[in-house]
């Protein structure tokens, strides 16, 4: 976008009776360029993610057919405890898919063991095959997963990997009680901002060899992965749609009681 257009948007915007920004973040950036922060309602954008969590929980109960399928995950492809990352999403170019699969092969040197499970569909999906199908590969490609699938997942990954743009799957992560380690890179989504490093995630400089130590020394430092995986569950509580359609309510009965809606400004 050019300054221009910066300029015309900016003014659309101010003509608004009231605003509704997906993060804290946007309701900055907006207060700043003159909107009223008391005409700003912030929704914190999120998914329905009930039945992940229900599935998820499911999971890790011995006698539950989620259980039995996490289990025959893990025989499958040799998984083991601490040794597990999952990705979740999209094979295309924001995901940054070479540099994952890239930093997948350098933890495995330091973790033997180390798994890489990634699951999704997309444009770059042969380098993930390709990957896959080196003599000792770490990345096991699993395809599009969905619905109860991916809870089972979330079961038997420690960690998950986004080192490229990180949107709602930072919501996915908290249901799923995974921590993302992503990067300082500067295209995330606005859901970025939902991550708190150290907290619920860690967000570890743009390059793979510290990407790759970050990850290999969080898998090996239980007590500090069960803290963050323990500041996932408190994070999902916080980020639900139930949450957000309830602060959009508030939002509209906001611009209700002012009076302006359909009147001149």
């Amino acid at each position: 976008m050019n300054r221009l257009e910066a300029r015309i948007k900016d003014g659309l915007t101010r003509q608004g009776n009231w605003f509704f920004a997906y993060t804290e973040g946007g309701a900055d950036h907006l207060a700043l360029r003159g909107f009223p922060r008391s005409r700003i309602t912030v929704v914190r954008n999120s998914v329905d993610t009930r039945a992940l969590t229900q599935a998820g929980d499911r999971a890790c109960r011995p006698g539950t057919e989620e259980h039995a399928q996490a289990e025959a995950l893990r025989q499958r492809h040799g998984l083991t405890p601490h040794r597990t990352a999952l990705f979740l999403g999209g094979l295309d170019a924001p995901k940054r898919i070479s540099f994952l699969l890239d930093c997948a092969v350098r933890i495995a040197r330091e973790l033997p063991g180390f798994r890489l499970l990634v699951a999704g569909e997309g444009m770059d999906r042969d380098l993930v095959d390709a990957a896959a199908n080196r003599p000792g590969s770490p990345v096991v490609p699993l395809g599009r997963v969905t619905g109860a699938r991916t809870a089972v997942l979330g079961a038997v990954s420690d960690i998950m990997l986004m080192p490229g743009r990180v949107g709602l799957c930072a919501v996915d992560s908290f249901a799923l009680h995974t921590p993302i380690v992503t990067t300082d890179w500067p295209w995330h989504a606005p859901e970025f901002e939902y991550l708190a490093h150290g907290h619920n995630a860690l967000v570890v400089p743009d390059c793979p060899s510290a990407y790759s130590a970050a990850v290999a020394a969080l898998l090996r430092d239980g007590d500090r992965l069960a803290a963050l995986r323990a500041a996932c569950t408190q994070s999902a509580a916080e980020y639900t749609v139930e949450g957000m359609a309830e602060r959009f309510c508030d939002g509209v009965m906001g611009l209700l009681s002012t009076g302006s809606v359909g009147a001149d400004r």
